[in-house]
């Protein structure tokens, strides 16, 4: 089942004026990055939320929110929010407040740039 576009389309016009805000396919979804840490995401119709893991383990008693866990290994600090608590935009503005602000306390990631022989090696797979 492909991501959810109509989340990625919300999404992109609550974040629309953040700066560092960063689009990135990974994991059959999508991940979007501040900085280079990842705050939120789409894996099929849930939004995927980092957060600090106490205020993770607060949200998970919440009803649509579920551990994070997509390939047996839950991921701590990171929740997976069901449709029916995103569809509203206050909502959804409040979930992505939550990722952006932690993405916010974690230290800036810097690109790494490709060396030629990276690029030329990978070109010729």
């Amino acid at each position: 089942m492909p991501y959810n576009t109509t989340l990625e389309k919300q999404i992109e016009i609550i974040g629309r004026n953040w700066d560092g805000l960063e689009k990135k396919k990974m994991f059959g979804g999508i991940g979007y990055l501040i900085n280079g840490n990842m705050c939120f995401g789409i894996f099929k119709d849930y939004l995927i939320v980092r957060m600090a893991a106490d205020l993770a383990a607060q949200k998970l008693m919440e009803e649509p929110v579920r551990e994070f866990d997509i390939t047996g290994k839950p991921m701590k600090g990171w929740v997976m929010v069901e449709k029916g608590s995103w569809e509203r935009k206050v909502e959804l503005a409040r979930w992505l407040d939550i990722g952006r602000s932690y993405a916010l306390t974690l230290p800036k990631k810097s690109k790494k740039k490709k060396s030629l022989e990276e690029i030329y090696y990978r070109d010729r797979r």
